[in-house]
C-alpha cells in the first residue's frame, strides 16, 4: 500500500549523535566529581535501555553508589546541546531524500521522539541549513507523554494528531528498543541503526538499512 505518513523516531534517525552523547555523559560525570568513564563498549551495553537517567541509575546500582541521576542527566543534556549547536553536522544519509519525497508527494511527516524539547531544539539548530521544524506535521517530546519509549504512547499521540490509522504509516527507528515503541503501536518499522547499533538485528522490523532511500516505502 502507499503510506500516508513517514514517521522518523528518535533524534538518531536524522542525525548521528551516538559519540557526542557518550562524550556528554563522561563530561557530566567529571563535572560532578565522579570517576566514571563510559567507553564505547560500556555505552553500547547501556543503550539497550532507553532513557539517560535510567542508564545512570542502573550503572550506579551496579557500582554500589548513590547519585542524583536526574541532575547528572540534566547537565549531560546541556553539554550535549552545546556540542550540537557549536558543531558542524549533516543529516544522516538519505534523510533529506525521504523528507523531500514526502513534501513533493503530499505525505505527512512526523518526528516521533520522546526526548526533551531542549534536545529537539538543539537538533534543529544543528541542522538548520538542511531541515526545519516546519517540515514536520508532528513533533513529539517528553512533555506530551507519561510513558517514554519503548511504550507506544508517543506513537499513539502522533497517530491521533495526524488523524491516521497505524496501517497508513511507516516508522523509522535507530535502536531496537525504540523500534518496540512503533511496533507496539502496530506501525511497521524500518531499522536504521546508528553507529553504536549496527550489529543489532532489528528482526521484528520490515528491514534494516544503513542508509535511507525510497525502497523503504515499497
Amino acid at each position: 500500500m502507499k503510506y500516508k505518513a513517514i514517521l522518523f523516531g528518535s533524534i538518531g534517525t536524522i542525525i548521528e549523535t551516538s559519540e557526542i552523547q557518550r562524550q556528554s555523559f563522561n563530561d557530566a560525570f567529571r563535572e560532578v566529581g565522579l570517576d566514571w568513564y563510559w567507553n564505547e563498549t560500556d555505552y553500547k551495553n547501556l543503550l539497550q535501555k532507553s532513557g539517560g537517567a535510567k542508564r545512570i541509575e542502573d550503572f550506579s546500582q551496579k557500582n554500589n553508589s548513590t547519585v542524583d541521576a536526574s541532575k547528572i542527566r540534566l547537565r549531560k543534556t546541556e553539554l550535549f546541546n552545546k556540542y550540537l549547536i557549536d558543531g558542524n553536522f549533516y543529516p544522516r544519509e538519505g534523510v533529506l531524500d525521504i523528507i523531500n519525497h514526502a513534501k513533493e508527494n503530499g505525505l505527512k511527516l512526523g518526528f516521533v521522539t520522546s526526548t526533551t524539547t531542549n534536545n529537539i531544539n538543539a537538533v534543529f539548530s544543528a541542522l538548520k541549513n538542511f531541515i526545519q521544524k516546519d517540515d514536520f506535521d508532528f513533533i513529539g517530546s517528553n512533555n506530551l507523554i507519561d510513558k517514554p519509549k519503548p511504550n507506544a504512547e508517543i506513537y499513539y499521540k502522533a497517530l491521533d494528531t495526524l488523524s491516521l490509522n497505524f496501517s497508513e504509516c511507516i516508522a523509522i527507528e535507530d535502536t531496537e528498543e525504540s523500534a518496540k515503541s512503533s511496533l507496539n503501536a502496530k506501525i511497521k518499522c524500518i531499522g536504521f541503526p546508528g553507529n553504536f547499533h549496527l550489529h543489532d538485528s532489528f528482526d521484528q522490523c520490515e528491514m534494516k538499512v544503513t542508509k535511507l532511500d525510497l525502497s523503504i516505502l515499497n
